[in-house]
């Protein structure tokens, strides 16, 4: 068990890499105007559309009321997160090879460290987006702010935002699940090696 154990922690932590593969989150934006809908995605390392001129289309729809141009190149975690995610790949074998538990532990509550400031950071780069508005923008409404819901969907005058994981997410959730269950197979694993010396004694 212990070393079918070690396998299932392998492949947890390879699956982190899919993150390269895949978006993390989308946002969508849906009006009469639209009826295809205005869908971005972000990925660990970059922000793209259905088409190659999405962001082009929302830094225009920002600017009419105020909000600041998307460019990715100025955010700083799409520049670092992808050295988060090799990291964690290569502390996940490495936790998974030593098959301790304590070490597959820490590897685990790392990766929900990480998780919550992901979405800390995300919350408040939507905050900062949606509330720091240009006062001289060509459509002014007072009182209202443009910031899209961190999960789930919200109308900003007659835009639907919708905001949800996308499927690199579900890969870091699945790597969760993969390394939890290496933790309980070395805990039956140990457990089972407990018994049989004290039956020995």
């Amino acid at each position: 068990m212990k070393k079918f154990s070690i396998i299932i922690g392998i492949v947890g932590s390879l699956l982190l890499l899919a993150t390269f593969l895949f978006p993390i989150w989308s946002i969508g934006l849906e009006a009469p105007q639209y009826p295809g809908g205005i869908n971005m995605y972000i990925w660990i390392n970059q922000i793209s559309g259905d088409t190659p001129h999405t962001l082009q289309n929302v830094n225009i729809l920002n600017h009419y009321v105020g909000m600041k141009s998307i460019e990715p190149e100025s955010i700083p975690e799409l520049t670092y997160f992808p050295y988060i995610i090799v990291f964690m790949t290569l502390f996940g074998i490495a936790a998974a090879i030593s098959a301790k538990k304590k070490i597959v532990m820490t590897w685990m509550m790392t990766l929900v460290i990480i998780g919550i400031a992901g979405m800390v950071d995300f919350y408040m780069w939507e905050y900062d987006y949606g509330h720091d508005l240009n006062p001289n923008a060509p459509i002014k409404v007072p009182g209202q702010t443009y910031q899209p819901p961190l999960i789930g969907s919200q109308y900003l005058l007659n835009f639907k935002a919708t905001s949800l994981p996308h499927v690199g997410s579900y890969f870091i959730g699945a790597s969760f699940l993969f390394m939890g269950a290496t933790y309980f197979m070395l805990k039956k694993a140990n457990k089972s090696q407990n018994e049989e010396l004290e039956d020995k004694k």
